[in-house]
C-alpha cells in the first residue's frame, strides 16, 4: 500500500535550555509539569502515527519507564549500528539499515506518519539526510543546566518554518515544517 502523504515527524519534549534528557538519560523532569490535565495532545498525535522509529538508547530508556511497551500496537524499529538486540522485545525490530533507505521505505508503506522518537543522535542523522518533514517540539518550562541535547554538536544547519504554536498548560508545543 502506497502512502505518499505520510510525513516523517519528530515529536519530542525539550527543556528550555534544549535538553531532551538529563546527563544519565533520565526524563523524570517531564512528569511534574502542569499540562492540560489530560495527555497534553499525545493521543491526537499518536493516532496519526503508523510506524515508530527510535535509537537504541532511547528504546532502552522507554523499556525502563513502563512495564508494558507503549508502542506495541505499531511497527517499531530500533536503530542500531550492530543489529544485535541487547534488550529483546517482541514488538520492536532492530535494524542497521541506512537511515534514508529505511525511512523512505517506512514512509511509503506505513499506515500513518513515521514518528522519529529520538534521541539526539538520531535527530542529528535525520537532519544530515534532510529527512524530517515536521518537528513537533514540546517546550517544558525547566532549565536542566546540562544533559543530552536535542540537537547535538555537529548537527547540520537546517531551516524550518513555524506552522503552529499551542499552549498546553505550562507547556508550549511548537510545530515546524521543513522548507
Amino acid at each position: 500500500m502506497n502512502h505518499p502523504k505520510n510525513k516523517i515527524v519528530l515529536y519530542i519534549a525539550m527543556s528550555l535550555d534544549g535538553y531532551i534528557a538529563r546527563p544519565d538519560g533520565s526524563v523524570d523532569w517531564l512528569f511534574d509539569v502542569e499540562g492540560d490535565g489530560g495527555d497534553n495532545g499525545y493521543g491526537r498525535f499518536y493516532s496519526s502515527v503508523g510506524t515508530v522509529v527510535m535509537g537504541r538508547l532511547t528504546y532502552e530508556a522507554v523499556l525502563g519507564l513502563e512495564e508494558v511497551f507503549p508502542y506495541a500496537d505499531k511497527p517499531c524499529y530500533v536503530l542500531t549500528r550492530t543489529n544485535t538486540p541487547r534488550l529483546a522485545n517482541p514488538h520492536a525490530q532492530y535494524t542497521d539499515r541506512p537511515l534514508k533507505e529505511l525511512l523512505s521505505e517506512l514512509q511509503s508503506k506505513s499506515d500513518g506518519d513515521v514518528w522519529v522518537v529520538g534521541g539526539g543522535q538520531v535527530v542529528k542523522a535525520c537532519l544530515k539526510e534532510n529527512l524530517l518533514d515536521e518537528m513537533q517540539i514540546a517546550v517544558i518550562p525547566k532549565v536542566l543546566g546540562s544533559g543530552i541535547p536535542l540537537f547535538p554538536e555537529g548537527s547540520p544547519a537546517s531551516t524550518y518554518r513555524l506552522t503552529n504554536t499551542e499552549p498546553i498548560g505550562q507547556i508550549v508545543m511548537l510545530t515546524y515544517e521543513r522548507l
